[in-house]
């Protein structure tokens, strides 16, 4: 702890108050600046230091809070918004209504708009900058020069200094089968999207990875193509002709899941009697409105939103955020196309 006599003739800094009240840098700024994510007492214990400091507010302003302007930007590729818009809703939630503006600009997945929006919001002096792509695939970093904290969300930079929030596919891959497998589900298949696309690799090599623990392998061929319906009712037709005695499919997407639904009551197969199907993304317009309501992946890209906008916060604090691809955790919301609702 650091004593107030030891701060005699000099101005107590930010982390005085944090050692002080026994917190991280981080926290005493939350409590300083009003942020409800501080326990009340946590918050009582940094004001009662500030105070014991004299360290007030005004000096804050003069120091930790010189020349924001309260405002962050953005950027995607991906403002059709299957993605970036439960992100953007979990980093508006962090930011807290009212108290930061959000510059949204969509690069179009082009490299020179992107580099044009990120000349604007610079000149617009935003307090960091958020970038989300449009598929978990490495994209390019904008960059060590950039003068604000940058946080990439969905997809990942592809230069290790940046600091990356990206969901786990690995781990989805590994618990869609972990669940077919608890339902007694011993013949699986596996139809999903591009497999040029790292999501696509990585929920394979995790259903792979959890099929192997069990004594298993797909059944047949994974059967990778396109991430739509049409592809699903195609491939799920194909693949209940070839072989008759699966009892489940683990879906790259909700979308293949649904198709894979259309053909196997196109089919005569019950789901989820005798056939066990299960999606990814919880696409929630799609999973609830199937033919049975679809068990699905969720990523939690709300979470992954609110997460990036925290790292941001943490960064304008002065917060060392890391750097390095961290990898968040996915859930499995569990419907009636796996287990039959009575």
């Amino acid at each position: 702890m650091v004593s107030s006599g030891d701060m005699a003739g000099k101005a107590a800094t930010l982390s005085d108050v944090a050692r002080h009240a026994g917190v991280s840098i981080a926290t005493a700024s939350k409590a300083l600046n009003d942020r409800g994510d501080v326990a009340v007492a946590t918050k009582a214990r940094v004001v009662a230091a500030a105070a014991e400091l004299a360290f007030t507010p005004n000096a804050m302003a003069r120091g930790l809070l010189a020349g924001r302007t309260g405002t962050v930007g953005l950027l995607t590729s991906d403002l059709e918004g299957r993605f970036m818009i439960p992100i953007l809703m979990g980093a508006e939630d962090a930011f807290g209504a009212g108290r930061i503006n959000v510059f949204l600009c969509d690069a179009r997945g082009d490299a020179i708009r992107e580099q044009h929006h990120l000349k604007e919001l610079l000149s617009r002096r935003v307090d960091g900058i958020i970038v989300v792509g449009r598929q978990t695939d490495p994209r390019p970093s904008l960059g060590q020069d950039i003068p604000v904290p940058v946080v990439y969300a969905y997809a990942p930079s592809d230069d290790p200094r940046d600091l990356s929030l990206t969901p786990d596919n690995y781990a989805g891959g590994r618990l869609a089968i972990e669940h077919l497998l608890s339902c007694g589900r011993r013949r699986i298949a596996h139809i999903s999207g591009e497999p040029s696309y790292a999501a696509a690799q990585d929920r394979l090599a995790g259903a792979r990875s959890a099929l192997a623990e069990a004594g298993l392998e797909f059944v047949g061929d994974p059967m990778l193509s396109e991430w739509t319906e049409h592809w699903g009712r195609d491939a799920g037709a194909l693949l209940l002709q070839r072989h008759p005695d699966i009892d489940a499919v683990f879906c790259g997407s909700d979308q293949i899941a649904r198709g894979v639904l259309d053909s196997a009551r196109d089919l005569g197969r019950s789901v989820p009697d005798d056939l066990a199907v299960i999606g990814y993304d919880n696409w929630e317009v799609l999973a609830t409105n199937a033919r049975p309501e679809l068990t699905s992946i969720d990523a939690n890209l709300q979470q992954l939103g609110r997460q990036a906008a925290q790292r941001v916060f943490d960064a304008i604090d002065g917060v060392d955020i890391g750097e390095g691809s961290h990898h968040l955790p996915v859930r499995l919301v569990i419907r009636g196309s796996t287990i039959a609702r009575r």
